[in-house]
């Protein structure tokens, strides 16, 4: 999983195509012959989508193995965040979202929505913190952590119970021997393992 730009844009109708205000972009994966085509298409690609996402929406749009998130503020600004196709978009969205909120911070809305001159508000070091601490989603998103925590969790018990299993005890025996069943809990168990296994496909 892999960030690979951040851009941050100025949109609405006094203008044809999205003005790039902030570009942060980590282009290490990169041959360094390869970079300043990479940095053009994704330059091009931040505009092409952000012309055709509507304000107050959000879209990811995918490209060739990677896929640009698209936010489009009410008020005009907008941004786009490029990852591969394995980055999670919620956490995009909610980098997106800081990066944009801090942007406002920095630069208020009577300076970045009068700018007209490309890449000449830029977030600097801030920007390219954010294009590096979000390398990983886990450790930049709380939720995605704890996500992946509780699949880690679910992964364990169901290796647990496949190893018990594997050790000869069959559950059907444990059905048939528990006292902790009814007889009609026992006839449920049977009957849906029997609908169960004539819909195996294989």
């Amino acid at each position: 999983m892999k960030v690979v730009g951040l851009a941050v844009c100025r949109t609405g109708a006094d203008l044809n195509e999205p003005l790039p205000l902030s570009i942060n972009n980590d282009l290490s994966s990169f041959g360094y012959f390869q970079r300043p085509s990479v940095k053009e298409m994704l330059m091009f690609l931040t505009k092409t989508f952000l012309k055709r996402t509507e304000p107050g929406q959000r879209q990811s749009v995918e490209h060739e193995g990677y896929v640009v998130h698209c936010y489009v503020r009410t008020d005009g600004l907008a941004g786009t965040v490029t990852t591969d196709v394995e980055y999670p978009a919620r956490v995009a969205f909610v980098m997106l979202g800081q990066v944009l909120d801090d942007f406002t911070q920095q630069y208020g809305s009577d300076v970045w929505s009068v700018c007209s001159t490309p890449e000449s508000l830029p977030l600097g070091e801030k920007g390219d913190e954010y294009v590096t601490n979000y390398q990983n989603p886990a450790e930049a998103d709380k939720v995605t952590k704890i996500q992946n925590d509780l699949d880690e969790t679910t992964s364990i018990l169901h290796k647990t119970i496949d190893s018990v299993l594997e050790r000869g005890v069959k559950l059907d025996n444990l059905v048939d021997k528990s006292n902790d069943l009814s007889a009609q809990s026992k006839m449920f168990y049977k009957q849906a393992k029997k609908t169960n296994s004539c819909c195996v496909i294989s």
